[in-house]
Parts: C-alpha cells; structure tokens; sequence
C-alpha cells in the first residue's frame, strides 16, 4: 500500500510539515510505502498558463480545457503536471495537508487541482465520480485552523467546517476518490499566538498523537457520501428519488434556516 502527501505550506518547520512527517512515519510503520509533494519546496506553479504549453493546439488563443485535452492526448502534459499525476496514481491514499486562509486553501493547492487534474488526462466527460480515474482510492483532507472546534460548528463565527471543506471534498469525488471524513487541528494557525509554549507544546503534542492514530484506522474511517452520475437526470438536475447528502445539491431552491 502506497500514501501520498501533497503539503501546501510554505514553511519547511510549519506544523503542516510536521504532521506530513508524523503521518509518513504513521504509515510506514504498518508498512506502507509513503511519498511527499511539497509544493512550495518544488516551486510549483499554481497558475495555468499559455507557456505551458509548447505545443498548442491553438497558438491565438489560450482554451484552457482545449490545451489540456490536447497535450493529454499528444502525452505534452507540462513536466511538473505528469510528475505530479504519476504521484497521486501509484497513491491508493491520497492526504491533502495545508492551513485554512481566509476560508479556503493557499492559492497554491488551488493551482494544483486546475493544473493536476487535467482534462483528458485525469477526467472527461465519461470518467466522473463512479467512472473517474481514482475510483478504489481513497483521500482525505488533513488542515489546520485558527479557532476551537466550536467555531466552526454549524453555529459557530467562522462557519460550519464541513461546508466550507464540501467543494474540495467534491472536487476529489469528481475524479473518483473515496472522500474520507477530515482530520481537522484545531486551534493552530492563530490560537496559540496568544498561549504560553507550555499549552502550546501540549496541544500540538495531542494533536500530532491523533493524527497518527486516525491515520493507523482508515479503514474504519467514515466515508462522505456524494451522489453518482446515475443519480442526476439528463438536464444533469438530481433525480426525484435519489438521494441527497448536502446543502449544496439539494430539491428546494430555498432553505429554511430557522
């Protein structure tokens, strides 16, 4: 068995990089085979572009999805996209770690899912969900925020986390993943500014011990539930008998919030 970590922080002594290195240790300790994209070490570049193309399909005008269809097919991907997909496709578990900024992840692992995750390459309009490329591999997310667990409860000031982690738990059922239920370190980014180290070595401490020990039990980990293609009509709407998992594809145009 073989686990990816693609990190997206930009400091090397981070606690992101750290729990990477408690959660390669982790696996490796019930003999896994484990592997690391930093993309900030590697200097990944999240932005696509026209000069990652040296073979363009159309030299007057940057198509974005036309260009990536285009060097799948002619094996022109960029270097540092192929790499990157020859990673997460010898992965059977793929873990995403990095801080929560200003709601969303860095910039930086939002430019690897539009580079990485190249049409044709990894999906198409035939190879989605029940069809993608990764079906039988399982992901999960693994981040880092500023403010207690009550927070971000669907009460809570910064906003219920498991809405906010649904469009890039989506994105990873999108090309066939088993989504995992997150792993979430609460308290981190912001919180313990303001702590004595004593509290601080404490709870980064008991943070890195669950870690591990979620990460020795991802078997017994909840799977988050989406729905398949066969769920939606042909005007690609969900069917009226099938099921529904979120707010975010839902029958009611409006929600009752109180």
């Amino acid at each position: 068995m073989h686990a990816h970590f693609v990190l997206a922080h930009p400091e090397p002594k981070s606690f992101n990089a750290h729990l990477v290195q408690v959660g390669t240790e982790a696996f490796a300790s019930n003999g896994w085979a484990t592997s690391v994209s930093d993309l900030y070490a590697a200097g990944f570049d999240p932005c696509e572009r026209p000069e990652h193309y040296a073979n363009r399909l159309d030299a007057g005008r940057f198509d974005l999805q036309a260009e990536q269809r285009h060097a799948s097919a002619s094996s022109s991907l960029p270097r540092a996209v192929m790499d990157e997909i020859a990673s997460i496709d010898r992965a059977d578990v793929l873990v995403l770690q990095y801080p929560m900024w200003w709601h969303l992840p860095p910039a930086i692992l939002k430019g690897w899912f539009d580079r990485v995750f190249a049409y044709g390459e990894v999906y198409a309009s035939q190879r989605r969900f029940e069809k993608g490329r990764y079906v039988g591999k399982r992901a999960m997310l693994s981040i880092t925020v500023g403010t207690s667990r009550e927070t971000y409860m669907y009460d809570g000031r910064s906003g219920d986390i498991d809405l906010m982690l649904w469009p890039i738990n989506f994105t990873l059922a999108y090309v066939g993943y088993d989504v995992l239920a997150p792993f979430v370190a609460y308290g981190v980014e912001g919180g313990l500014r303001y702590s004595d180290q004593s509290t601080i070595d404490a709870r980064l401490q008991g943070i890195a011990h669950d870690f591990r020990n979620e990460l020795t039990k991802l078997d017994q980990r909840q799977k988050i539930p989406f729905n398949r293609m066969a769920e939606w009509g042909a005007d690609g709407r969900i069917k009226p008998d099938a099921p529904v998992y979120s707010p975010f594809i839902r029958r009611r145009e409006n929600l009752e919030l109180e």
